[in-house]
């Protein structure tokens, strides 16, 4: 039989699936950043497994306490670890946690070093509700807990490297664990825990006893805490804006650190601080003031396409005082939402980490909008989107007197405005003349130039109060309505397969509603503005500015709020329509544009009033001013 050979095709054939197997080993070589994550994993394992094992082989060389080997074994310990070389040798010397949960919380507070190294909130999901994960504010060595310890023989040690001996009591329903390292039998620091049913705050006792000779009480202990917040919800960019550390002064008085890569504060007398995430915080708070505290506070959030695990690092240096020889601080955690109205409850000043606006701003929010919104949404039960909409409704209808007195004040400037303009002509030449001559026409008139800008004003506030309000509602964390799935976060209708700076990777659509409903807003006042705004010499002209702001206004509300919660700009589309309506309303039944002109005619042929004082202060400044500028041109 006749061999057959290998023909042209075939080996085309050939050349082409070997091209193919290259082409797709190369398309699925794992990338650089992959390749560095996974040593770095690498890394990270092997270093926890030389860590697990040199742990393991430190605990069992030690000798079980009241065996012979105790003493020998004491001797050696008390040349690394001093007074507390007695804790080493007890049982309770070994990697070991204890669990203490309620309805709220769980924590669980591990041997070695006596701190809480997992503290897991009940009935709150991470990202997105039905995710499953619960939210852990403390998990996998993200925070720890340190005293460093001067002894009296020149040490320093660090109490997270010692082991502390466990003791779980019940009183009642309440769960005490006490945690003490031990520098003998009845000598010992301890940590004490205490968690009440159905409760966020933990009761947190630091005391010493009989330790005057171990520790050097010169001066005071430095305790450390330090947390790196992990990620909780939608938009890690978003939720770091309001991540922050807040800390409050025995006086009263709150403040906090502040945004930044990189930022750091030394207050002192504080009696809590406070590692604020967007929607959940930690809080140390203590009966003695701390007298001088460091507090630091890192960005760790450089592209959120790549930080996506933890927004930002905390830290806080907090001195520890003796009291003759001993210490004795009573003190409390907190690991919960940060909820307005659940820290109010505890009446420790702990609202005040919730960011609601300074002076008025906030007045506003703790007296009206929480209050308001807070009955809408709870007593009357209704859905998060429809309490919105209600509590908008409210709010515009309780500002529309206002809006009359706006635009009503526009009407009849926009009636006077032939008559300013002939002044303007007339005066064209001295400034000075023509401004007396208008305010006397506004007098005459019965017209207060002001009287526009007044109602704006008094509305400004309740704006910028509703931008500090809707960002800290915590009631609209994971609540959907219509497309939104979370009105706490942006309501994302399209992904883009590209990022757009400012505005980002998707197109939410409240934001554009909310903007088409400021361009028309701003579209109809416009021309009536235009109108009651004359143009005065030397200044920009209005018309202009008008005409531009119409565009520039829904663009910033399109680009800025892309990204910010769904929940605030359903509240300014609806806010904008409204206001459109009671715009429509006052213009075309209320204010009869033909009988305020002839008002303004019948007052013009009036005495006119008397003018107030402060209108009698600004003619004698324009008086002075013009007579100066006669005296210096008759001496030129």
């Amino acid at each position: 039989m006749e061999e057959k050979k290998l023909d042209l095709n075939s080996i085309i054939g050939f050349v082409l699936i070997f091209g193919i197997l290259i082409w797709i080993m190369y398309q699925n070589q794992p990338s650089e950043k992959e390749i560095a994550a996974e040593k770095a994993k690498k890394e990270l394992v092997a270093k926890q497994e030389a860590q697990a094992k040199a742990d393991k082989v430190k605990t069992a060389a030690l000798p079980a306490a009241g065996t012979p080997g105790d003493t020998v074994q004491l001797a050696q310990l008390q040349k690394t670890l001093g007074g507390f070389a007695y804790s080493a040798t007890l049982p309770s010397a070994k990697e070991s946690f204890t669990t203490i949960e309620n309805e709220k919380i769980r924590l669980k507070i591990a041997n070695k070093g006596g701190y809480i190294v997992e503290a897991t909130l009940k009935g709150f999901e991470k990202f997105k509700k039905g995710s499953g994960q619960l939210v852990e504010l403390i998990k996998d060595n993200n925070s720890n807990l340190n005293i460093q310890l001067q002894t009296t023989d020149n040490r320093t040690l660090n109490s997270k490297d010692l082991f502390f001996e466990p003791a779980l009591t019940k009183i009642g329903a309440d769960q005490i664990l006490s945690m003490r390292l031990k520098a003998g039998a009845n000598e010992f620091l301890e940590y004490k825990y205490i968690l009440k049913p159905n409760d966020y705050l933990v009761g947190f006792d630091i005391r010493s006893q009989g330790l005057n000779k171990v520790l050097n009480s010169a001066k005071p202990l430095d305790l450390q805490w330090d947390l790196k917040t992990y990620r909780n919800e939608k938009s890690i960019s978003y939720e770091n804006r309001y991540a922050e550390i807040y800390y409050n002064y025995e006086d009263g008085k709150e403040s906090y650190v502040g945004q930044g890569d990189h930022k750091e504060e030394t207050p002192e007398k504080v009696d809590y601080i406070a590692f604020k995430q967007h929607f959940f915080t930690s809080i140390l708070q203590t009966n003695t003031s701390f007298e001088k505290s460091k507090l630091v506070s890192q960005n760790l959030v450089k592209d959120e396409k790549i930080d996506t695990v933890y927004t930002k690092q905390f830290k806080a240096n907090v001195p520890l005082a003796f009291t003759n020889g001993e210490i004795d601080y009573k003190m409390n955690w907190y690991f919960g939402p940060a909820d307005y109205k659940v820290l109010k409850s505890y009446d420790k000043n702990f609202e005040k980490i919730i960011p609601l606006g300074w002076g008025i701003f906030g007045w506003i929010n703790k007296w009206i909008f929480i209050p308001l919104f807070g009955f809408l949404s709870s007593t009357i039960g209704l859905s998060l989107g429809i309490a919105i909409i209600i509590f908008t409704i409210i709010i515009k209808l309780a500002m529309s007197p206002i809006t009359y007195k706006s635009f009503l004040s526009q009407a009849k400037m926009k009636v006077l405005r032939p008559d300013i303009t002939e002044l303007g002509e007339k005066y064209k030449k001295d400034p000075m003349k023509k401004q007396q001559e208008t305010m006397k026409l506004y007098n005459k008139a019965g017209v207060n130039p002001m009287a526009g800008c007044i109602p704006a004003l008094i509305q400004l506030p309740f704006m910028y109060a509703s931008f500090q309000f809707f960002p800290s509602a915590f009631e609209l964390r994971q609540k959907g309505f219509l497309w939104a799935d979370d009105l706490s976060s942006f309501d994302s209708v399209l992904k883009l397969p590209f990022h757009i700076p400012l505005y980002g990777d998707h197109i939410s659509l409240f934001p554009i509603l909310a903007a088409i409903a400021i361009f028309f807003y701003m579209k109809m006042t416009s021309g009536d503005q235009q109108m009651a705004a004359p143009q005065q010499e030397g200044m920009p002209d209005m018309a202009k500015m008008m005409k531009i702001m119409i565009y520039v206004s829904p663009l910033m509300m399109l680009i800025f709020f892309n990204s910010y919660g769904a929940g605030l700009s359903l509240y300014n589309f609806i806010s904008n329509l409204i206001t459109i309506g009671i715009m429509f309303v006052i213009k075309n039944y209320i204010v009869d544009s033909e009988k305020i002109h002839a008002q303004i005619q019948e007052n013009k042929q009036r005495e006119p009033k008397k003018p107030s004082k402060f209108q009698q202060r600004l003619q004698e400044v324009m008086e002075q001013q013009e007579a100066a500028k006669k005296a210096q041109n008759k001496k030129k």
